[in-house]
């Protein structure tokens, strides 16, 4: 098993301060496996699972079963609560316990979905838990050589690693091929990547979005996802899509909300000074299992929005800001595919570009207007180049060399 230390840190940083942790992702990406390895850590311990019905009859039984685990020493033991989001009741739940024994245990709760918007009513968790973000495998994530996060945001342009250009080529080439899902990636082979991704679609659509929607025509959403991958990197039209399907708008944007409850899309709104503004206007969406692109360079594209998200995910997770990850576009359509914020207030800015090194003209015109450090990623090898604009400068570089070092 590949230790997964980027999230082990994250995950001792939070638990030192909050007795409750929501550990949410997609799907296989590796919750189980990480929340069983955090728990070696721990002399004392309990893993419940939902799906166990042996487990499911024994808290219904017995809503604080926990307390008969057979202890080894005095110290405070972890309980591991996974998939309990498919319990009915499960926020009024994890209330009661947590308020009642946040002082003598530590609860780690695990599942597919958003744990924090999965689903609607129940009593309000609110300031009982800290969020905990857990995606499939990245160039920064494998390369483990990831700056310190000061150092970053203070300079992104520099302080990073070219001298592992080739150990960081062969894991973005090993990430192109076969994405980042740890069974295919370990895995390494394309026959066993298309069986497992017509298996996870079949899982997620076909079952978990089932089981906790009214939807009746799943041939209708099994057919929107199918035409999403060749929609990445574009702004997406819900109309255009409820035109193409025949069917209804609010029917396709709730769609599109159960993918993102589930991991299979994500999606990046228009930077805007005025945030009102954004929320109304089309988004950008990507696919965290990317691999089922066709256009290799839209799949370069959703890999770096998806090393970008990781980041900001867990730079919140931290508690070092509010990021959020845009794009930025005016009335003349030019566009810079990527703008990271902070509270709003652009960072940095980010261009993806397969093979043309040539500085986007866009990417000059926008650096100008914000004033922000500007890096342009090509898929090409052996590059790095500085750029004066005005009092800027923008890095043209190979996309690994510097996604690998990103905190």
């Amino acid at each position: 098993m590949l230790e997964r230390k980027l999230y082990i840190n994250l995950w001792k940083s939070l638990s030192s301060e909050k007795q409750m942790i929501f550990l949410s992702g997609p799907r296989q990406v590796g919750k189980t496996t990480l929340a069983k390895f955090i728990a070696k850590g721990y002399s004392n311990k309990y893993y419940f699972n939902w799906d166990i019905i042996s487990n499911k009859k024994l808290l219904i039984k017995d809503p604080a079963f926990f307390q008969h685990i057979n202890r080894v020493d005095s110290t405070k033991p972890i309980v591991i609560l996974d998939e309990i989001h498919k319990y009915r009741q499960w926020k009024n739940y994890l209330k009661g316990i947590y308020d009642e024994f946040k002082n003598d245990y530590i609860f780690l709760v695990s599942g597919s979905g958003r744990l924090d918007t999965y689903q609607k009513g129940g009593d309000s968790l609110a300031g009982r838990y800290f969020k905990f973000h857990l995606f499939p495998f990245t160039i920064a994530e494998l390369s483990r050589e990831n700056r310190d996060f000061n150092d970053f945001i203070n300079n992104p342009l520099k302080n990073f690693d070219i001298n592992r250009s080739q150990s960081t080529k062969k894991l973005w080439n090993a990430l192109f091929n076969i994405g980042g899902f740890p069974e295919p990636f370990v895995k390494g082979t394309k026959a066993f990547l298309t069986k497992w991704s017509l298996n996870y679609y079949h899982q997620i659509v076909r079952e978990d979005i089932r089981d906790v929607s009214d939807i009746r025509r799943i041939n209708s959403v099994d057919l929107l996802f199918s035409l999403l991958p060749s929609k990445v990197g574009n702004p997406l039209s819900i109309n255009n899509l409820a035109q193409d399907i025949q069917t209804a708008f609010d029917s396709i944007k709730s769609w599109l909300a159960l993918f993102e409850s589930f991991y299979l899309i994500f999606r990046i709104s228009p930077w805007t000074r005025k945030v009102s503004r954004a929320i109304s206007k089309e988004k950008k969406l990507y696919l965290f299992n990317y691999t089922e692109i066709q256009d290799k360079g839209s799949m370069f594209e959703n890999m770096i929005a998806l090393e970008l998200f990781r980041a900001i995910n867990n730079w919140n997770d931290y508690g070092l800001g509010r990021f959020t990850l845009h794009f930025i576009r005016n009335k003349e359509k030019e566009e810079v595919d990527f703008l990271i914020a902070d509270k709003n207030n652009p960072v940095l800015l980010v261009e993806a570009k397969f093979s043309d090194e040539a500085v986007s003209k866009s990417l000059l015109h926008f650096q100008n207007d914000l004033g922000v450090p500007a890096v342009q990623l090509v898929n090409n090898e052996n590059t790095y180049r500085y750029f004066k604009n005005g009092k800027n400068n923008i890095l043209v570089v190979t996309a690994h060399q510097w996604l690998s070092s990103l905190p």
